[in-house]
C-alpha cells in the first residue's frame, strides 16, 4: 500500500465524520404525506435538492435547508411545513460520529494536524466537532469561505489559511461530488474515499478507499 505524509489532513465532517441523519429526519416527519414505498424516492430528490442548493453564491445553512426541504414537497405535491424544515436544521448539532470515528482520529491527529472543511453555519459544526472527541487543529466552514463545496473557492480558502499547496494535503471524504472531484480538480496530494454507501464508486477520482475511518492511519504509516 502506497502511504502518503501529509502536513495536513482534511476532512468532509458531515456524513463522513459525522452520522449525518438527513433521511431519517425525512422519514420521521414526512409519513403522513409520503407512503412507505415512496420515502426512499422522496429521500434521494431531498439529497439532490441540497446539493443543488450548494452550487450558487453562499447562504446561510438554514436556508439550505429550508430551501430543499420546500423544493422536495413542490417536486413531490405534498404540504410544505416551515416547522419541518426548523426541526430538521435544529437537529443538525446533535448528530454524533459513526463508532469508527473516534479512535483513530485521536491516533492519527496525535502525529499530523487534523483540519475540518464542512459546508455548515458556525452556530452549529463546533457541536458537532466536539462530539467527534478527537483533536483538530482547524475548523473550517462554508461559512468562513463565503462558498460552498463543491466549489473550488471553498477549498481556496481552506488552503489559503493553512499557508499549504493541495499538493501538501490528504482530503477524506464519503461523497464524491461534495469533495472528492474538486480535491481531484485542485490536485490534492491524497484522496481518500470513505465507502459509507452514500454515492456509487467513481474511483477515477480518489487514490484511496477505505470502508471506515478505520482504515486511515495506515495510509499514512501509523
Amino acid at each position: 500500500m502506497s502511504r502518503f505524509r501529509p502536513k495536513y489532513i482534511t476532512f468532509d465532517c458531515y456524513g463522513t465524520l459525522t452520522n449525518f441523519q438527513m433521511s431519517p429526519m425525512a422519514r420521521k416527519l414526512f409519513p403522513d404525506r409520503i407512503t412507505p414505498e415512496q420515502m426512499e424516492e422522496f429521500c434521494d430528490d431531498f439529497r439532490g435538492y441540497r446539493l443543488d442548493e450548494v452550487l450558487g453564491d453562499w447562504k446561510p445553512y438554514r436556508e439550505v435547508v429550508r430551501n430543499s426541504v420546500a423544493r422536495t414537497c413542490k417536486l413531490w405535491g405534498v404540504e410544505f411545513r416551515e416547522s419541518d424544515a426548523e426541526e430538521i436544521y435544529a437537529a443538525v448539532p446533535t448528530w454524533g460520529p459513526h463508532p469508527d470515528v473516534t479512535e483513530p482520529l485521536r491516533r492519527v491527529g496525535k502525529e499530523i494536524p487534523l483540519v475540518i472543511l464542512s459546508n455548515a453555519d458556525n452556530a452549529q459544526i463546533h457541536q458537532n466537532v466536539e462530539l467527534l472527541g478527537a483533536p483538530f487543529a482547524h475548523v473550517f466552514t462554508a461559512e468562513d469561505a463565503n462558498a460552498y463545496k463543491p466549489r473550488l473557492q471553498a477549498f481556496e480558502y481552506m488552503l489559503d489559511q493553512l499557508g499549504v499547496g493541495p499538493e501538501d494535503c490528504m482530503h477524506v471524504s464519503s461523497s464524491y461530488r461534495y469533495d472528492q472531484m474538486s480535491a481531484y480538480d485542485l490536485g490534492m496530494g491524497a484522496r481518500v474515499f470513505v465507502a459509507r454507501g452514500h454515492e456509487p464508486a467513481l474511483p477515477h477520482y480518489a487514490t484511496h478507499e477505505i470502508k471506515d475511518i478505520g482504515g486511515l492511519p495506515a495510509l499514512v504509516g501509523l
